[in-house]
């Protein structure tokens, strides 16, 4: 268990890391089941780079700081991943579902970047904190982006469903 500041800023670096791996991973998905829905596509298209980005961030500062990312954390969160998608694919709403569950996870990214920019400030370790704030910005945009699509979305799904098209993909 961590019990110094740094040990703690290692962890969260850790933590962080793995979180953007299963969402990468969940998008990666994601994307691929979107014909029908270009708008949504394109977005998690430029998030998937951005995110790929942000992990490249993430390994630079465990690295800078003598770490790697945890193989355990990143097969536990990888495998989180692949359900989450795979259980929202059951469905005939499924994009409706990882929308939301993308939007939402957004802000739960903003408020990792954030705890972990006050744990790099405790430790010392601030030589990151501009690349965290960086991506919290850019997770910031991300949101708003998927704010805006819910309704399109939304509209498009029951129009396409109520015409008897196929909506799910």
């Amino acid at each position: 268990m961590a019990t110094d500041a740094r040990s703690i800023y290692i962890s969260a670096l850790r933590n962080t890391h793995a979180m953007e791996q299963q969402g990468l991973q969940q998008m990666e998905i994601q994307v691929s089941r979107l014909e029908r829905y270009p708008d949504y596509s394109a977005l998690l298209s430029r998030h998937i780079e951005t995110t790929r980005q942000q992990v490249q961030r993430l390994e630079q500062a465990l690295q800078a700081a003598g770490e790697s990312a945890s193989t355990l954390k990143e097969a536990v969160t990888s495998a989180a991943g692949s359900v989450g998608a795979t259980v929202h694919g059951l469905f005939q709403d499924e994009m409706l579902k990882n929308l939301y569950a993308g939007y939402a996870y957004q802000y739960e990214q903003i408020a990792a970047y954030r705890s972990l920019i006050a744990i790099a400030e405790a430790a010392g370790e601030t030589a990151h904190v501009p690349a965290f704030r960086q991506s919290i910005q850019e997770e910031e945009q991300a949101a708003q982006q998927s704010a805006e699509l819910i309704e399109p979305v939304t509209r498009q799904y029951v129009e396409l469903t109520t015409s008897g098209e196929k909506a799910d993909r």
